[in-house]
Order: C-alpha cells, then structure tokens, then sequence
C-alpha cells in the first residue's frame, strides 16, 4: 500500500534586532546638577557664608570643579560673593519664598476643608488686594456645592457676603474708588439699589462685624462673611447655605467664627497666599 508524505516548507525568519537594555536608573543623572544642587544646599546651612575651599572640603568636591560651579550659580544669582563667602542669592530666595507660599496654601487648604466637614457647609476664602475682590480658595463637597459664580464675584462685591464684608474694612475713600470701576446693579429683586444705600449699609457696619445676606447674589442661596485683617490686607472667611436651611446661617457662622478664633494667629499668617 503506498503511502503519500507531505513535506513542511520552513521559510526562514530573519532575526529580529535586539531592544537595547534600559539604561540604569543612574544613567539619566545630570553629575553637575547633582554637585551644584549639594553646593547650594551647603551654602545654605552657612547663615555666615562660606569660603570656597570650605565649601569644596565639606561637599567633597574638587576645587576647580567647585570654583567653576560657584562662578556659574553665582553668575545666575542663586548665589552671591561677598569678601570671598558665599552666600545664597536672590534667585534662591525667590525659590525658597516660592516654597513658604505653597506650604502657606496648603495649610488653608486643608483647614477649610476641616470646617467644611465639621460644620456641613461650603467654606471660602477672599482678600481685597490691588483694589479686587480675590476668591483665593473654596471648599466643597458634592452635597453641599458652593456657590455658581454666575456673576464674576471682582464685579459684584456689592452683592454677595464677602464682597460686603471686605467692603466694609476699607476706608471710605477706598469704597468710592471700588464703587466708582464696579458700580451697584440689580442681580435679584433682594439686591441693594443704588452705591448710596450701599454705602450707607458699609457706614452702619462695624469694622469686624459678621456680615450677612439673603438672595442678595444668588435667588435660592444665603451666605455670611467673618472679617479678618492683618495689617493693611482685608480678607474673609465666608459659608453658604440653601435659602430653605436659612435658620442654619447664624449658628454656622458663629460656629465657623469660633473654629477661627482658636487659630487665627496661624492662620492670619497664610492670608497673603
């Protein structure tokens, strides 16, 4: 019985090239970022600067490499010379301020967000600076949404708790000024009608009064405002409510006005942020 074989036809595959091997994680490091980073970082634990051969024997740098990278930092002003120290330069400050200001950010961050969950309300956070009403920070939660800033808030400080009460810090001559590029206007039948009557509410109102307003901005929503002033910065701790939950607004602002009162010192600090 003859039997039929089939054959298997091979086609050769050409080799594929090799990926090349990842680099060590070493290998994507700058050396010389690495030693001026270490010089700076020396330079700083000097509060009465330094000499290069110092500086060169306490990073373990060579003096030549350490000359040349203090004449570089110091030609980019992250370093300065003086008498033959040195000592860290404008540039470097600037980075290190920049630092405070983000660490000073943080810290309101997350104390709004403490009384925003103690209390049940939204929590913000404005200054009066260069003549604007700034909203620096707002905290909320799903179930209790801030304020739709359906009106820019710089434009409407007339109308809204925190514009009213950062309004009322200034002096008279600084109102007249806000008043005169951001005049009143209507936004709800509840609003104040004219700069006269406002400016005559500013006037009965204390320096550090709590501040209060219903549908003045916002048909359906009520806020309050607590003063804070630091130096020549006027600033404000604010919350809002639905109007339905209206008889909440006084005994939340007290309770955030108390929550304040027990860190204010701390947390006056971060107003410039």
């Amino acid at each position: 019985m003859a039997t039929t074989g089939t054959s298997a036809h091979l086609t050769a595959v050409p080799p594929q090239p090799r990926s090349p091997a990842p680099p060590p994680p070493t290998a994507t490091l700058i050396g010389s970022v690495q030693r001026a980073v270490r010089l700076l970082e020396t330079v700083a634990g000097h509060a009465y600067g330094a000499p290069a051969k110092q500086l060169a024997r306490e990073t373990g740098l060579a003096l030549p490499t350490t000359y040349h990278l203090l004449r570089t930092l110091v030609h980019e002003g992250y370093l300065r010379r003086d008498k033959g120290l040195f000592f860290l330069g404008e540039a470097a400050e600037r980075l290190s301020g920049s630092g405070a200001r983000q660490k000073r950010r943080s810290k309101v961050v997350d104390t709004l967000a403490r009384w925003r969950d103690a209390i049940g309300v939204p929590v913000y956070y404005a200054v009066y600076r260069e003549g604007e009403i700034e909203v620096l920070c707002v905290s909320d939660t799903p179930g209790n949404p801030a304020v739709e800033e359906w009106a820019d808030f710089r434009e409407t400080g007339h109308a809204h708790a925190i514009g009213q009460c950062l309004l009322a810090q200034l002096d008279g001559a600084a109102r007249r000024d806000h008043l005169s590029r951001y005049p009143v206007r209507p936004l709800t039948p509840y609003t104040v009608r004219d700069d006269h009557d406002l400016l005559r509410r500013l006037d009965r109102t204390r320096r550090m009064d709590l501040v209060t307003e219903r549908q003045e901005y916002a048909p359906g929503t009520v806020c309050a405002a607590i003063p804070i002033t630091v130096g020549a910065t006027a600033a404000s701790i604010a919350l809002s409510l639905p109007a339905h939950q209206g008889d909440r607004l006084l005994p939340a602002a007290q309770h955030l006005q108390a929550e304040l009162g027990r860190m204010l010192g701390s947390f006056a600090l971060s107003i410039s942020i």
